[in-house]
């Protein structure tokens, strides 16, 4: 009997799952509508996928793939489930092959050491002014004696204490200093390398003086690059002249995106009250353009009563708005929020001429198809990830509002505009929610009154801010942007006195630890759960939202840090604090240590004697960081070598060898071929990270002595000589 009842229960437990997982079938088949909402998720996994690999794959991986997943999906058409895990799959191969021939294209030589004082010539192809001068970038002709095989094809160049007098087109001779582009401050941090890499800028720098124009640009150009940037620097210049700083400075960022000449302190409390993403051109800015085209033209064909009743208003009207904003999405520099924006307002307007309705949802989603092909390393930046995790959340929440059962419309005009108030405080709290994850992530803080700012300078930037920038750039090619510019700096005031008011407030800004990559992946895959499907198996993507969040408490930081150039040394102190050496102690990367560290507090490192703990102690010859068991020396003198090998691990930045055999050792070798390290002790043992090893074998990854160490041994004399 006791058999008997075994096998019953099994057969009970058997059924019991298969009608789980037939109930689990029924429900994804109900949402069969929402299966294409998930491509664009399946192309970002293979675009996520590829780089973060730790080695190049081959070319042919990647072009293979593709084609192999797709006669997958041939294969299993007939079979509805299959069919979609096969589409998706190449979806994924797609995404991993976009990534792949994009960074084979962007492929261009990469300065590897600091060269100069030189003469820099070549042709600016983007100039910005800043607020301490300028910010161009050169396409190379010629550096110093550096070989053409080595010249990089861009540079970045600083012009301190230039207002002006160059533009894109122009070819200049500068004598400037180049550095190659920035490794991370430490492993895991914002990799300005990947960036440059892509952008195809392999050397960054600044000019010693003031550059000789070899050649103007001409007045109409021939490259249309060439004369967009010059039209956008053009705009800036008129901008900040009208206008008072910051006001001018705040009112071009809106108008062409150029925000370096705002002043730090004035970007601060933008950021520290929740409103930096009001002059980050984004969706908000071009809806509000598009419909204010829109309605307007519309209303204009309406005044004439033999057109209005031959031709579709409505139709001319998106043509209108088509056309406007896509002049307002190039003079804006074409930033991702606004291409996405951009994409989606083109497909509704599509939709109005042929006389369709738009799904919005599925806009975003080919939206990011779109972005994502063109430019998949856009995948990682947070200008992607805040801008879709804005708007998938809105569109989520609209549609389960929309959803409901219809109430009645409030009477009294007061009720509605309290309704409408409401409506905005909620789109500000999911979109402020929504993007709070991401902003941890890549800015380690949490702005806590975000939610105060917007309720004003949201409705103040719709109804008047951008009105008047609109106005400004009708009236611009006619010489009369004074009077509504005038009127446009009359919100911009008020906006900014919102911000600096609200940043001042106490705890305005709450710092975060760094956010692992696993756990920003767990938030997003959960809040996409949420957002796509509808039925309520939906709600158990809040769990892995939640998990992502918590992740953030798992975070251990390190207990040492070395900068790559072996100049900045961090060691953290008994209460969490870092004891900080470093020639600048507010410089980047002592920065970038303190914000990735929860804003952590700063201890002077000890120059002789011991810390308050007793876990640094320093003299003339070194210093040694002790926890528990666990000695690190850090090497000052070499004739501290003798005793200090036998610690755990040998810190010696100024050495190139040090002789130690027994010990980890990090000196002038390790820094300059695998860039800054982070080291962890626990117990009776220590592990070390690299900046190399956390990124890989990259094309962008580079560092000083890369090249040399990679380099194939000479032969004969030369060899014996080295």
């Amino acid at each position: 009997m006791s058999a008997l009842s075994a096998a019953l229960a099994e057969l009970e437990g058997r059924a019991g799952a298969v009608r789980a997982a037939a109930r689990i079938a029924r429900a994804f088949a109900a949402e069969r509508e929402r299966w294409i909402l998930w491509l664009p998720v399946a192309l970002g996994a293979g675009i996520g996928l590829y780089f973060e690999l730790a080695v190049e794959p081959q070319i042919a991986i990647a072009a293979l793939a593709p084609g192999a997943t797709l006669l997958l999906a041939v294969a299993v058409r007939r079979h509805a489930g299959a069919f979609t895990l096969a589409v998706g799959a190449f979806a994924a191969a797609l995404g991993f092959a976009a990534a792949k021939l994009h960074t084979d294209w962007a492929k261009a030589p990469v300065l590897t050491e600091r060269l100069g004082p030189v003469t820099v010539t070549g042709r600016i192809v983007e100039a910005e002014p800043t607020h301490k001068g300028m910010r161009i970038v050169v396409r190379l002709a010629a550096a110093g004696n550096l070989a053409a095989d080595r010249l990089p094809l861009r540079a970045r160049l600083t012009l301190h204490d230039i207002e002006g007098g160059y533009t894109a087109g122009d070819e200049i001779a500068v004598r400037a200093i180049l550095l190659p582009p920035p490794a991370p401050a430490m492993p895991g941090a914002y990799d300005f390398q990947r960036q440059a890499y892509f952008q195809r800028i392999g050397a960054v720098g600044f000019a010693l003086g003031e550059p000789d124009i070899l050649k103007k640009a001409a007045d109409g150009g021939f490259s249309f690059a060439e004369w967009l940037e010059r039209l956008r620097q053009r705009i800036t210049e008129r901008i900040v002249a009208q206008l008072p700083s910051p006001t001018g400075a705040l009112a071009a960022a809106q108008i062409t995106g150029h925000r370096h000449t705002i002043p730090p302190e004035v970007m601060s409390a933008w950021q520290d009250s929740g409103l930096a993403h009001l002059i980050a051109i984004s969706g908000m800015n071009i809806a509000i353009v598009a419909g204010l085209v829109f309605f307007a033209v519309r209303a204009l064909l309406a005044l004439v009563p033999w057109l209005a009743l031959r031709i579709s208003t409505k139709k001319w009207a998106a043509v209108a708005a088509l056309a406007v904003t896509l002049a307002y999405l190039l003079i804006s520099g074409a930033a991702v929020p606004t291409q996405r924006a951009y994409f989606m307002f083109a497909a509704v307007m599509a939709g109005v001429l042929i006389d369709r309705e738009a799904l919005s949802m599925r806009l975003v989603a080919w939206a990011a198809v779109v972005i994502l092909i063109a430019a998949p390393e856009g995948l990682l930046g947070p200008s992607f990830q805040m801008s879709f995790a804005a708007v998938v959340a809105l569109i989520a929440c609209y549609e389960r509002w929309a959803a409901r059962k219809p109430e009645p419309e409030p009477p009294g005009a007061a009720r509605r505009w309290l309704r409408g108030f409401a409506a905005l405080a909620l789109t500000s709290l999911v979109a402020g929610l929504a993007t709070a994850p991401f902003g941890m992530f890549s800015f380690n803080r949490f702005t806590v009154y975000g939610l105060a700012a917007n309720m004003i300078a949201v409705p103040v930037t719709d109804l008047w801010v951008m009105p008047w920038a609109l106005v400004t750039m009708f009236a611009m090619p006619f010489g009369l942007e004074a009077w509504p510019l005038a009127a446009m700096g009359w919100g911009v005031d008020l906006v900014h006195a919102v911000a600096r008011t609200v940043a001042g407030w106490p705890g305005a800004v709450v710092s975060t630890t760094a956010m692992p990559g696993l756990g920003l992946l767990l938030f997003a895959l959960g809040g996409l759960w949420l957002a796509i499907w509808q039925r309520r198996w939906r709600w158990l993507g809040a769990p892995a939202m939640l998990a992502g969040l918590l992740s953030m408490l798992l975070v251990r930081p390190p207990d040492l840090l070395i900068s790559g150039d072996g100049k900045t040394l961090a060691a953290r102190a008994a209460d969490g604090a870092l004891y900080i050496a470093s020639p600048d102690a507010r410089g980047y990367v002592a920065d970038t240590w303190w914000k990735r560290d929860g804003a952590a507090g700063f201890k002077p490192w000890p120059q002789m004697g011991a810390g308050a703990d007793g876990r640094l102690r320093c003299d003339a010859l070194g210093c040694t960081y002790a926890i528990g068991a666990v000695r690190v020396a850090i090497v000052r003198d070499p004739a501290a070598l003798t005793e200090d090998c036998d610690a755990a691990l040998v810190v010696a930045p100024a050495l190139t060898r040090t002789g130690c055999r027994k010990a980890r050792v990090v000196d002038r070798r390790s820094l300059m071929t695998r860039g800054a390290h982070a080291v962890w002790i626990g117990g009776n043992t220590l592990a070390i990270i690299d900046d190399r090893g956390e990124r890989g074998e990259r094309p962008w990854v580079s560092h000083p002595w890369m090249e040399a160490e990679q380099r194939p041994p000479r032969r004969g004399r030369t060899a014996a000589r080295e």
